[in-house]
């Protein structure tokens, strides 16, 4: 990527990630902090996909009127034509600001924290909460039902550790209009301004007259290991180079990644199906 130096300093200079913090525990909408998303679509190029964000949130907790702490977990939907992101540690520290904060209901710190975070990344988000005790679907652990490459080519030779696009490779379809499947566990990327290592699954779904080579998807995956980008860029960058590759009818990526300060991103891109059509990523055991 070539703009790394820029968008960190861009990111450092006023940001709060990677930098030593004090929380708050009383409710402050303005510990929020937007990243455009131009800073990261820049090197990509065109970007016509549809798609989300899909945000986990572990650990919810605010005072009733009564005093006693109340729990929640949730998740939060941006949409991809948002201008902005929001950067995650400040939705950490944002969401920890309700910790002795007074809300009526449950309702309450949804509707909330739907106004503040949609007026952050300037869009209208979806922010949906349940009890601990009866998480909605989207907070149920799901397997994908497909191998993952690295266990059918478990002897593959890896030597790319830099994102390399030409490392991907396709063969002419045999079942023409078939939707390939294909999914690994070896995405690992760093974040651009504090270096720390962050692991997804992927998932991709395409329908094409080309058939993606499983073993090339691999070392593909893996050539992400040194790569400097936040969650969204690396799901972008992988749909748009099988883009180019493919010249898919429909193409779907969704890249699942773990959890970090009680919260898990799950960026999704779409091409070829209408957003309100995309499912919502699996709750992969890892997350």
């Amino acid at each position: 990527m070539k703009n790394e130096t820029t968008v960190r300093s861009a990111i450092e200079s006023s940001t709060v990630l990677g930098k030593s913090t004090d929380y708050v525990d009383t409710y402050n909408p303005s510990l929020l902090y937007p990243i455009s998303r131009k800073l990261g679509r820049e090197d990509i190029g065109v970007y016509d996909f549809e798609g989300f964000d899909l945000w986990r949130l572990y650990e919810i907790t605010w005072l009733s009127p009564t005093g006693l702490p109340q729990l929640a977990v949730g998740t939060l939907k941006v949409p991809a034509t948002s201008p902005n992101i929001v950067e995650s540690k400040s939705l950490k520290l944002y969401v920890g600001s309700f910790t002795q904060s007074t809300f009526a209901s449950i309702k309450d710190v949804e509707d909330q924290m739907t106004k503040d975070i949609s007026d952050v990344v300037g869009a209208q988000v979806e922010v949906t909460l349940s009890d601990v005790d009866t998480p909605a679907d989207d907070m149920l652990i799901l397997r994908p039902d497909t191998v993952p490459v690295e266990k059918k080519y478990s002897d593959t030779v890896c030597t790319d550790y830099d994102v390399n696009a030409h490392l991907l490779d396709a063969t002419e379809q045999k079942v023409k209009g078939e939707i390939q499947t294909v999914v690994s566990n070896l995405l690992r990327s760093r974040c651009p301004v504090t270096g720390q290592p962050d692991h997804a699954s992927v998932i991709v779904r395409v329908k094409a007259d080309k058939a993606l080579s499983e073993e090339a998807f691999l070392k593909y995956v893996v050539s992400f290991r040194h790569h400097q980008g936040f969650h969204e860029q690396c799901c972008e960058q992988i749909f748009t180079d099988l883009k180019r590759l493919l010249a898919p009818e429909f193409l779907e990526v969704k890249c699942c990644f773990t959890r970090r300060g009680g919260i898990d991103i799950s960026p999704v891109r779409a091409l070829g199906v209408d957003v309100a059509n995309v499912q919502t990523p699996p709750r992969t055991i890892r997350q």
